[in-house]
């Protein structure tokens, strides 16, 4: 005689239950998908925030349902220059590192902070994706666990000067005060190209322009147009002196949960991101020189091997080179 206790169940109460199981299954299912939190200070209208929708995108196509990626902009998750600490504590999934950030922890990224060191977004490419790109990464893995998985085009600073003047060499900016971001490096790069570097807050420089008090500054074309400084300067040279990159980087814990491939849909994510970034921005710029044009600036090219042959040889007598591993920045200018 059995048990009350322990009495067989009837098989309506053994469907019921196997529905009722069935049915609290489901938002496990959904609690399954692998989170990705993304931290940018990008405001919304900036290629490098809108990317990150291309990112979310292809990766939904490519793995739907296997993601659940968190787009925050505006540095409304993390502030800049927090991402790193974040993503080493397990709090932040993606976000992008400039080399600034990098060269903090891998002092040999530093080089990529230097004048001249890239020439243009195309060779800026062909670094990272090579075999050079893949060392230099390694380096940042190792070093901080965090991954880069693709190189977004940040910009290329140009001169912009208040008065026109014969720019052919770093010897024709003798005297001039060259506003420079407040930095020792920033400072250092300014006096390179020949100039007097003067520091001066980026909000001052609108009025510095117009009373005199500086003669140019350096900046991305679209942070010239943003900051209205084309109203208050007359000339424009295109020295090309610092081809900036972000890298879009993951943590290696939020790698390490995932299989072989949902990785290699992650970077491939990645890269077709960067590449929605960097086209456009190249776009931009190159359309921002016949908008100078129309309002009145004179748009000069000086010659660009003596100006690339003089800063590099500035740094390279630097305290700046020690830090960079031998042959680096002959591997650097043999990419083409």
């Amino acid at each position: 005689m059995q048990h009350p206790r322990y009495s067989t169940p009837s098989r309506r109460q053994l469907l019921t239950g196997a529905a009722a199981l069935g049915a609290c299954s489901f938002p496990a299912l959904a609690q399954s998908k692998i989170v990705l939190r993304i931290s940018s200070p990008a405001v919304p209208d900036d290629w490098h925030a809108k990317m990150w929708t291309v990112f979310k995108d292809t990766l939904e196509k490519s793995a739907p349902g296997e993601f659940d990626v968190q787009i925050n902009l505006n540095a409304s998750l993390f502030k800049q220059g927090a991402e790193s600490a974040a993503m080493a504590r397990g709090n932040l999934e993606l976000t992008t590192l400039s080399s600034f950030d990098i060269a903090k922890f891998v002092p040999a990224f530093s080089v990529f902070t230097a004048g001249y060191m890239v020439r243009d977004p195309a060779q800026q490419q062909k670094i990272f994706q090579g075999p050079l790109g893949a060392e230099l990464f390694k380096m940042v893995s190792d070093t901080m666990d965090v991954t880069p998985l693709a190189t977004a085009y940040l910009g290329t600073r140009q001169l912009n000067l208040r008065e026109v003047r014969n720019v052919k060499t770093p010897a024709d900016l003798k005297g001039v005060k060259l506003r420079m971001p407040g930095s020792k490096e920033w400072l250092f790069l300014g006096e390179a190209l020949g100039a007097t570097a003067t520091p001066l807050a980026f909000g001052e420089v609108y009025l510095g322009l117009k009373t005199g008090t500086i003669d140019g500054q350096d900046n991305p074309l679209p942070s010239v147009r943003a900051a209205k400084f084309y109203e208050v300067t007359k000339q424009i040279v295109l020295t090309s002196h610092l081809v900036d990159s972000l890298f879009i980087s993951i943590s290696n814990k939020s790698l390490a949960a995932m299989t072989p491939a949902q990785r290699q849909k992650v970077t491939a994510a990645a890269q077709a991101a960067a590449v929605y970034n960097n086209d456009n921005r190249i776009k931009e710029e190159a359309q921002l020189v016949e908008f100078f044009r129309k309002e009145g600036l004179q748009i000069t090219t000086p010659d660009l091997d003596a100006f690339h042959k003089s800063v590099q040889q500035s740094y390279q007598r630097s305290d700046y080179a020690k830090a960079w591993p031998a042959g680096l920045v002959d591997r650097i200018n043999a990419v083409r």
